[in-house]
Protein backbone atom coordinates (compact mmCIF):
# COMPACT_ATOMS: atom_id res chain seq x y z
CA UNK A 1 0.00 0.00 0.00
CA UNK A 2 1.14 3.07 -0.80
CA UNK A 3 2.29 5.75 1.41
CA UNK A 4 -0.66 8.24 2.49
CA UNK A 5 1.14 11.76 1.29
CA UNK A 6 0.56 14.15 4.37
CA UNK A 7 -0.68 17.87 3.30
CA UNK A 8 1.64 19.78 5.51
CA UNK A 9 0.39 22.97 4.61
CA UNK A 10 -3.53 22.29 5.08
CA UNK A 11 -2.09 21.13 8.64
CA UNK A 12 -0.42 23.94 9.02
CA UNK A 13 -2.44 27.00 8.13
CA UNK A 14 -5.56 25.16 10.25
CA UNK A 15 -3.48 25.10 13.16
CA UNK A 16 -1.95 28.90 12.61
CA UNK A 17 -5.13 29.99 11.63
CA UNK A 18 -7.05 29.04 14.91
CA UNK A 19 -4.33 29.92 17.33
CA UNK A 20 -2.73 32.86 15.45
CA UNK A 21 -2.61 34.83 18.45
CA UNK A 22 -0.76 32.40 20.55
CA UNK A 23 1.73 31.88 17.81
CA UNK A 24 2.73 35.22 17.70
CA UNK A 25 2.69 35.07 21.50
CA UNK A 26 4.66 32.09 21.72
CA UNK A 27 7.37 32.93 18.83
CA UNK A 28 7.53 36.37 18.29
CA UNK A 29 6.32 37.91 21.56
CA UNK A 30 7.41 41.83 20.28
CA UNK A 31 5.14 41.76 17.16
CA UNK A 32 2.60 40.26 19.53
CA UNK A 33 3.00 43.11 21.89
CA UNK A 34 2.32 46.15 18.58
CA UNK A 35 -0.36 44.29 16.87
CA UNK A 36 -4.58 44.83 17.92
CA UNK A 37 -5.29 41.43 18.25
CA UNK A 38 -8.87 42.51 18.06
CA UNK A 39 -8.71 43.44 14.35
CA UNK A 40 -7.73 40.19 13.41
CA UNK A 41 -9.04 39.37 9.58
CA UNK A 42 -7.77 35.97 7.28
CA UNK A 43 -7.92 36.87 3.85
CA UNK A 44 -8.47 34.64 0.96
CA UNK A 45 -5.99 32.78 -0.82
CA UNK A 46 -3.61 34.13 -2.92
CA UNK A 47 -2.48 32.12 -5.96
CA UNK A 48 0.64 33.27 -8.21
CA UNK A 49 2.25 31.72 -11.46
CA UNK A 50 5.96 31.23 -11.61
CA UNK A 51 6.02 31.95 -15.85
CA UNK A 52 9.50 31.14 -15.76
CA UNK A 53 9.23 27.68 -13.70
CA UNK A 54 6.06 27.05 -15.06
CA UNK A 55 4.51 26.60 -10.93
CA UNK A 56 1.82 27.33 -9.42
CA UNK A 57 2.30 28.81 -5.71
CA UNK A 58 -0.45 29.28 -3.01
CA UNK A 59 0.02 31.85 -0.15
CA UNK A 60 -0.40 30.01 3.14
CA UNK A 61 -1.78 32.70 5.40
CA UNK A 62 -2.69 36.25 5.40
CA UNK A 63 -3.75 37.85 8.28
CA UNK A 64 -5.11 41.68 8.00
CA UNK A 65 -4.86 43.26 11.04
CA UNK A 66 -3.87 46.94 13.06
CA UNK A 67 -1.05 48.12 14.69
CA UNK A 68 -1.62 49.60 18.18
CA UNK A 69 -2.06 53.22 18.15
CA UNK A 70 -2.68 53.67 14.34
CA UNK A 71 -5.38 53.60 12.28
CA UNK A 72 -4.05 52.00 9.07
CA UNK A 73 -4.20 48.17 7.83
CA UNK A 74 -1.57 46.36 7.97
CA UNK A 75 -0.53 42.31 7.02
CA UNK A 76 1.07 39.48 8.39
CA UNK A 77 2.26 36.76 5.70
CA UNK A 78 2.92 33.47 7.13
CA UNK A 79 4.53 31.14 4.72
CA UNK A 80 5.37 27.14 5.93
CA UNK A 81 8.18 25.37 4.07
CA UNK A 82 8.07 21.17 4.92
CA UNK A 83 10.90 20.92 3.18
CA UNK A 84 14.58 22.62 2.27
CA UNK A 85 14.33 24.53 -1.01
CA UNK A 86 17.73 27.09 -2.17
CA UNK A 87 15.30 29.21 -3.66
CA UNK A 88 13.15 30.15 -0.76
CA UNK A 89 14.16 34.06 0.08
CA UNK A 90 13.77 34.49 -3.57
CA UNK A 91 10.24 33.09 -3.17
CA UNK A 92 9.34 34.85 -0.44
CA UNK A 93 10.12 38.13 -1.84
CA UNK A 94 8.13 38.06 -4.84
CA UNK A 95 5.37 37.08 -2.44
CA UNK A 96 6.01 40.26 -0.69
CA UNK A 97 6.20 42.23 -3.58
CA UNK A 98 3.16 40.56 -5.20
CA UNK A 99 1.53 41.20 -2.29
CA UNK A 100 2.58 44.53 -1.67
CA UNK A 101 1.27 45.58 -5.39
CA UNK A 102 -2.13 44.19 -4.88
CA UNK A 103 -2.62 45.42 -1.25
CA UNK A 104 -0.35 48.59 -1.35
CA UNK A 105 0.21 47.76 3.27
CA UNK A 106 2.83 47.50 5.04
CA UNK A 107 3.49 43.37 5.18
CA UNK A 108 5.25 41.40 7.61
CA UNK A 109 6.83 38.07 6.43
CA UNK A 110 7.12 34.84 8.55
CA UNK A 111 8.63 31.68 7.41
CA UNK A 112 8.22 28.62 9.86
CA UNK A 113 10.54 25.47 8.39
CA UNK A 114 9.21 22.40 9.93
CA UNK A 115 11.72 19.42 7.76
CA UNK A 116 13.36 17.21 10.22
CA UNK A 117 16.74 18.31 8.44
CA UNK A 118 19.56 20.36 10.72
CA UNK A 119 19.78 23.21 8.11
CA UNK A 120 20.48 27.11 8.72
CA UNK A 121 17.55 28.97 6.98
CA UNK A 122 18.69 32.59 5.74
CA UNK A 123 16.13 35.20 6.78
CA UNK A 124 16.72 37.60 3.77
CA UNK A 125 17.74 38.12 0.42
CA UNK A 126 20.39 40.84 -0.75
CA UNK A 127 21.20 42.04 -3.87
CA UNK A 128 23.79 44.62 -4.21
CA UNK A 129 26.76 45.89 -6.18
CA UNK A 130 30.35 46.96 -4.80
CA UNK A 131 29.06 50.19 -5.19
CA UNK A 132 25.49 49.87 -4.25
CA UNK A 133 23.19 47.34 -2.11
CA UNK A 134 20.05 47.37 -4.13
CA UNK A 135 18.01 45.12 -2.15
CA UNK A 136 17.77 44.24 1.41
CA UNK A 137 14.71 42.16 2.22
CA UNK A 138 14.23 40.38 5.62
CA UNK A 139 11.75 38.35 7.31
CA UNK A 140 11.18 36.69 10.77
CA UNK A 141 11.42 32.78 11.06
CA UNK A 142 11.18 30.19 12.76
CA UNK A 143 13.11 26.52 12.60
CA UNK A 144 11.15 24.02 14.48
CA UNK A 145 13.88 21.10 14.44
CA UNK A 146 16.27 23.47 16.46
CA UNK A 147 14.36 24.11 19.11
CA UNK A 148 14.30 22.54 22.23
CA UNK A 149 11.11 20.98 23.26
CA UNK A 150 11.50 20.85 26.69
CA UNK A 151 12.17 24.74 27.10
CA UNK A 152 8.00 24.76 26.10
CA UNK A 153 6.52 22.14 28.33
CA UNK A 154 5.61 24.44 30.70
CA UNK A 155 4.09 27.10 28.73
CA UNK A 156 0.17 26.58 28.42
CA UNK A 157 -0.16 27.63 24.30
CA UNK A 158 -1.61 25.14 22.34
CA UNK A 159 0.48 25.90 19.69
CA UNK A 160 3.87 25.27 21.58
CA UNK A 161 1.63 21.89 22.53
CA UNK A 162 1.16 20.83 19.01
CA UNK A 163 4.58 21.49 17.41
CA UNK A 164 6.37 19.44 20.27
CA UNK A 165 6.03 16.99 17.58
CA UNK A 166 8.25 18.87 15.24
CA UNK A 167 10.66 20.90 17.86
CA UNK A 168 14.39 18.86 18.58
CA UNK A 169 13.96 15.80 20.37
CA UNK A 170 15.39 12.16 19.44
CA UNK A 171 13.84 8.68 18.99
CA UNK A 172 14.70 8.12 22.83
CA UNK A 173 12.70 11.04 23.80
CA UNK A 174 9.96 10.69 21.55
CA UNK A 175 7.50 8.67 24.88
CA UNK A 176 8.53 11.41 27.14
CA UNK A 177 7.63 13.88 24.10
CA UNK A 178 4.21 12.80 24.08
CA UNK A 179 3.65 12.25 27.79
CA UNK A 180 4.17 15.98 28.10
CA UNK A 181 1.78 16.71 25.38
CA UNK A 182 -0.79 15.47 26.94
CA UNK A 183 -0.49 17.14 30.36
CA UNK A 184 -0.28 20.84 28.10
CA UNK A 185 -3.45 19.24 26.71
CA UNK A 186 -4.98 18.57 30.01
CA UNK A 187 -4.07 22.16 31.38
CA UNK A 188 -5.07 23.92 28.52
CA UNK A 189 -8.70 22.52 29.16
CA UNK A 190 -9.82 23.31 25.24
CA UNK A 191 -13.03 22.39 23.84
CA UNK A 192 -13.70 19.37 22.13
CA UNK A 193 -12.90 20.90 18.59
CA UNK A 194 -9.69 22.77 19.29
CA UNK A 195 -8.43 19.30 21.51
CA UNK A 196 -9.36 17.32 18.18
CA UNK A 197 -6.89 19.48 16.08
CA UNK A 198 -4.00 19.56 18.58
CA UNK A 199 -4.39 15.93 18.98
CA UNK A 200 -4.57 14.79 15.19
CA UNK A 201 -1.68 17.19 14.57
CA UNK A 202 0.11 16.22 16.86
CA UNK A 203 -0.02 12.52 16.19
CA UNK A 204 -0.04 12.73 12.71
CA UNK A 205 4.07 14.17 13.23
CA UNK A 206 4.89 12.01 16.11
CA UNK A 207 3.77 8.68 15.49
CA UNK A 208 5.08 5.75 17.92
CA UNK A 209 5.62 1.73 17.97
CA UNK A 210 3.36 -0.55 20.06
CA UNK A 211 6.25 -0.90 22.27
CA UNK A 212 6.76 2.63 22.85
CA UNK A 213 2.84 3.48 22.92
CA UNK A 214 2.51 0.54 26.16
CA UNK A 215 5.44 2.59 27.31
CA UNK A 216 3.90 5.89 27.86
CA UNK A 217 1.01 4.11 29.23
CA UNK A 218 2.73 2.63 31.88
CA UNK A 219 4.07 6.41 32.25
CA UNK A 220 1.33 7.80 32.32
CA UNK A 221 -0.42 5.29 34.97
CA UNK A 222 2.59 6.66 37.27
CA UNK A 223 1.56 10.43 37.51
CA UNK A 224 0.01 11.66 40.00
CA UNK A 225 -3.26 10.25 40.56
CA UNK A 226 -5.41 13.68 39.68
CA UNK A 227 -3.36 14.03 36.70
CA UNK A 228 -3.42 10.46 35.28
CA UNK A 229 -7.20 10.02 35.59
CA UNK A 230 -7.38 13.19 33.20
CA UNK A 231 -4.96 12.21 30.66
CA UNK A 232 -6.51 8.66 30.87
CA UNK A 233 -9.65 10.43 29.96
CA UNK A 234 -8.63 12.73 26.98
CA UNK A 235 -6.82 9.87 26.03
CA UNK A 236 -9.84 7.30 25.71
CA UNK A 237 -12.42 10.17 24.53
CA UNK A 238 -9.96 10.80 21.62
CA UNK A 239 -9.47 7.16 20.98
CA UNK A 240 -13.51 6.81 21.29
CA UNK A 241 -13.59 9.32 18.83
CA UNK A 242 -11.07 6.94 16.23
CA UNK A 243 -13.49 3.71 17.46
CA UNK A 244 -16.58 5.67 16.18
CA UNK A 245 -14.92 7.11 13.03
CA UNK A 246 -13.92 3.38 12.67
CA UNK A 247 -16.99 2.02 13.04
CA UNK A 248 -18.60 4.58 10.49
CA UNK A 249 -16.23 3.86 7.58
CA UNK A 250 -16.84 -0.19 8.20
CA UNK A 251 -21.10 0.75 7.89
CA UNK A 252 -20.10 2.83 4.77
CA UNK A 253 -17.94 -0.21 3.35
CA UNK A 254 -20.29 -2.99 4.07
CA UNK A 255 -22.96 -0.71 2.64
CA UNK A 256 -21.22 -0.93 -0.54
CA UNK A 257 -20.39 -4.44 -0.65
CA UNK A 258 -23.54 -5.42 0.71
CA UNK A 259 -26.11 -3.42 -2.01
CA UNK A 260 -25.85 -7.12 -4.16
CA UNK A 261 -27.03 -9.10 -1.21
CA UNK A 262 -29.26 -6.44 0.44
CA UNK A 263 -28.95 -3.10 2.09
CA UNK A 264 -30.29 -4.49 6.02
CA UNK A 265 -27.24 -7.41 5.74
CA UNK A 266 -24.64 -5.08 4.02
CA UNK A 267 -25.33 -2.63 7.35
CA UNK A 268 -25.04 -5.30 9.93
CA UNK A 269 -21.30 -6.47 8.30
CA UNK A 270 -20.39 -3.49 7.97
CA UNK A 271 -20.73 -2.72 11.72
CA UNK A 272 -19.60 -5.15 12.60
CA UNK A 273 -16.26 -5.33 10.91
CA UNK A 274 -15.91 -1.70 11.79
CA UNK A 275 -15.98 -2.98 15.10
CA UNK A 276 -13.76 -5.59 14.91
CA UNK A 277 -10.74 -3.31 13.01
CA UNK A 278 -11.01 -1.35 15.61
CA UNK A 279 -10.62 -4.18 18.87
CA UNK A 280 -7.55 -4.83 16.89
CA UNK A 281 -6.30 -1.84 17.12
CA UNK A 282 -7.16 -1.59 20.41
CA UNK A 283 -5.38 -4.59 21.42
CA UNK A 284 -2.20 -3.61 19.84
CA UNK A 285 -1.97 -0.29 21.94
CA UNK A 286 -2.35 -2.49 25.16
CA UNK A 287 -6.26 -1.93 25.93
CA UNK A 288 -7.59 -4.16 28.44
CA UNK A 289 -10.62 -6.64 27.48
CA UNK A 290 -12.93 -5.23 29.92
CA UNK A 291 -11.58 -1.50 28.59
CA UNK A 292 -12.56 -2.96 25.02
CA UNK A 293 -15.54 -4.81 25.89
CA UNK A 294 -16.71 -1.23 27.74
CA UNK A 295 -16.36 1.26 24.30
CA UNK A 296 -16.99 -1.28 21.52
CA UNK A 297 -20.02 -3.04 23.13
CA UNK A 298 -18.83 -6.02 21.86
CA UNK A 299 -19.11 -9.90 24.04
CA UNK A 300 -16.17 -9.98 25.68
CA UNK A 301 -15.89 -13.70 24.35
CA UNK A 302 -15.33 -12.10 20.82
CA UNK A 303 -13.00 -10.05 22.12
CA UNK A 304 -10.83 -13.01 23.25
CA UNK A 305 -11.32 -14.61 20.08
CA UNK A 306 -9.85 -11.71 18.20
CA UNK A 307 -7.29 -11.69 21.32
CA UNK A 308 -6.44 -15.46 21.23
Amino acid sequence: MAKQRIDHDRLFKELLSTFFEEFLLLFFPNVYEHIDVRHLSFLTEELFTDVTAGEKHRVDLLVETKMKGEDGLVIVHVEHQSYAQRTFPERMFLYFSRLFQKYRRRILPIAIFSYDEHHDEPSSLVVQFPFLTVLDFRYLTVELRKLPWRAYIRQDNPVAAALLSKMGYNEEEKVDVKKEFLRMLVRLELDEAKQRLLFGFFETYLRRSEEEEAKRRNEVSQMETKEAKRVMELIVSYEQRGLEKGIQQGIEQGIKQGMKQGMKQGRQEGIEEGKLDVVKRMLAKGYDVDTIHELTGLPVEKIERVKG
